[in-house]
């Protein structure tokens, strides 16, 4: 028992054992949220407080309030401590069960062709660290422990072994709740986005609003499904949530807005999720980088505060490799079934082979290790970047660099076009693609894929890219 006695509160928080006492405390703080005994706009003790209650570092607890606060759990303000935000993320009074389900049988390509030897467009890892020999003794360990029935029709859902293998990860690594029972394994984003497009307009649902700025696909894909698309305002601080009104969905990217690189404040993330909960709407979550995040421990997923109303989308595209083909749906109870039934008109399952390989990447440990590995690779060449763009064009202002794999250079207005520079960049050699590829309604600038490239050929990459600017006469 942790007793808060400045405040008047007799708390239980069990941190449990293992590894990292922030993480199980931010674990504990959000369970206490959920139930019910922290309710909201409940003042929690000091930094300082706790810390003595629980007998751990002043830092672990500070450190573990900022993340909850980034994730709208909580709220900080000067001179009124840290509380519980005031929109409630309890549990429902009823449980979360999955529909029965039969399992019976019953970045599109941009531009490749500019014959470039250097790439800085986004959308792309480092294909050149794809862990191949990783890769190969867990597809041997998965091949040897399968049983045969996984090598015939099996459940549109994907394999249990993966489903089991994400709700364990996705829990640990991005704040998700879930079960196996409602997770679905996809051939990628681009097919989730459809079975999920699909699967509203079958439910009745008609009108989806999408930030203004993205990749073509999902849009396009969300209107042959046979839903309007409602454009939704960017600012600093992504999709601007407060115009949404009547519409039965949103598309975000809220942990790393693509392609301006913004976060989503808490605030706006609180607020989606009202929005949601008021007009019984979906929020679908593209959480297509979300593991690489510099400035602090990635932030949880927005479907951790309302499971009930977020469709979350993941992908191994960006921290393994899009040829897998491998995503998955984290799915509320309402929309399985629905769901299920496109897949399995879609494809009937996703390849057994790849699927349990991952299982088996994921439960060994070999995927985060692969991931931590890369996030300091792409961190270390966002610095180069940045470091690049000051000395070499001290006018241009560097922006979305706090996650992902891919940065801003905003252009100033009185200086040579977008198109004017993705043109100079191809006589050097090098691919680069303008904020304008992407949709309207913003400034002058480069999106910088620094991810993009082989290890060998980022510092040529970069050099070219200070070439084009410098000849820029910025």
């Amino acid at each position: 028992m942790t007793n808060w006695a400045n405040r008047g509160i007799d708390l239980h928080l069990d941190l449990g054992s293992g590894r990292g006492v922030r993480t199980r405390l931010e674990q504990a703080l959000r369970q206490a949220v959920r139930d019910g005994r922290l309710p909201p706009g409940a003042q929690l003790p000091s930094s300082r407080v706790l810390a003595q209650d629980l007998g751990v570092a002043r830092n672990t607890v500070a450190d573990a309030y900022d993340q909850l606060v980034a994730e709208g759990w909580l709220t900080a303000r000067q001179g009124s401590g840290t509380r519980v935000a005031r929109e409630t993320f309890a549990e429902p009074s009823h449980s979360m069960p999955a529909p029965a389900v039969s399992t019976s049988a019953g970045l599109a390509e941009s531009g490749h062709g500019q014959n470039c030897p250097y790439d800085l467009r986004p959308g792309s890892p480092d294909l050149s660290s794809f862990p191949l020999d990783v890769w190969l003794t867990a597809s041997r360990r998965a091949l040897t422990a399968a049983p045969r029935e996984a090598f015939g029709y099996t459940d549109p859902r994907g394999r249990l072994e993966l489903r089991e293998a994400l709700a364990e990860y996705l829990a640990r690594v991005r704040g998700v709740r879930t079960t196996p029972e409602l997770i679905v394994v996809c051939s990628g984003f681009v097919q989730a986005i459809g079975l999920l497009g699909r699967a509203l307009y079958g439910i009745g649902r008609r009108q989806i609003a999408v930030e203004a700025l993205g990749l073509p696909d999902p849009p396009t894909i969300l209107r042959n499904a046979g839903l309007e698309t409602v454009r939704l305002s960017l600012d600093a601080d992504g999709a601007r949530v407060d115009q949404l009104t009547g519409e039965d969905a949103v598309l975000l990217t809220p942990s790393h807005q693509f392609p301006t690189g913004a976060a989503m404040p808490p605030a706006r993330r609180t607020a989606s999720v009202a929005w949601a909960r008021e007009h019984g709407a979906v929020i679908v979550e593209d959480d297509y980088d979300g593991e690489f995040r510099y400035d602090r421990q990635p932030v949880g997923a927005i479907q951790g505060l309302a499971p009930h109303h977020v469709a979350y989308a993941g992908t191994t595209s960006k921290s393994l490799a899009p040829g897998l083909r491998l995503g998955w749906l984290v799915l509320p109870p309402h929309l399985l079934e629905p769901v299920v039934r496109e897949k399995q008109l879609a494809d009937r399952h996703s390849p057994v082979l790849d699927q349990l390989t991952l299982a088996e990447l994921i439960t060994s440990g070999g995927y985060d290790r692969h991931v931590r590995r890369m996030r300091a690779r792409y961190r270390r060449r966002r610095d180069q970047l940045v470091t690049a763009a000051v000395q070499h064009a001290p006018h241009v202002r560097v922006s979305g660099i706090a996650a992902g794999l891919h940065a801003v250079l905003e252009l100033p207005a009185d200086g040579p076009s977008e198109a004017e520079l993705v043109t100079r960049a191809q006589q050097q050699g090098l691919a680069l693609a303008g904020m304008a590829s992407f949709g309207k309604g913003t400034g002058p600038a480069l999106v910088v894929g620094y991810g993009t490239p082989p290890e060998h050929a980022f510092a040529g990459a970069l050099q070219r890219l200070c070439t084009v600017l410098e000849t820029t006469g910025f």
